[in-house]
């Protein structure tokens, strides 16, 4: 079982930046290939970013590519995402995923952290 702690949240004006944090208990985490996920109210759950569990290969969804950043550290259990010029349709609740390699969909979910970009 893996457990997943999300971090970092807040409220942040149009434009401004956050950094989100997950830390990960798996004594297996560079096995996992790590995800941010968010769900706004009356949409579908969207894939914001990801990385492969050595971090060569990233992933971003066209909405945020230039302005978020995911990375991650195997030493310290942890993926982060660096969130730039932040716009009001950014706020959601942002979930911290992982899943197997090999594995087709995420099967561990944090908890959720809310970002809210005020206009």
């Amino acid at each position: 079982q893996v457990q997943l702690v999300e971090s970092g949240g807040g409220t942040v004006q149009d434009g401004g930046s956050l950094r989100l944090s997950c830390v990960a208990s798996a004594s297996t985490f560079s096995m996992l290939t790590m995800g941010w996920v968010r769900q706004a109210a009356g949409k579908e759950r969207e894939r914001v970013a990801s990385i492969s569990f050595n971090g060569r290969n990233t992933y971003y969804v066209d909405a945020v590519k230039g302005r978020f950043s995911i990375s991650r550290d195997n030493a310290k259990n942890a993926v982060y995402l660096q969130m730039n010029s932040l716009k009001p349709e950014d706020t959601t609740v942002y979930y911290c995923a992982a899943r197997w390699r090999g594995d087709s969909g995420y099967t561990y979910w944090g908890q959720g952290t809310q970002v809210t970009v005020s206009s």
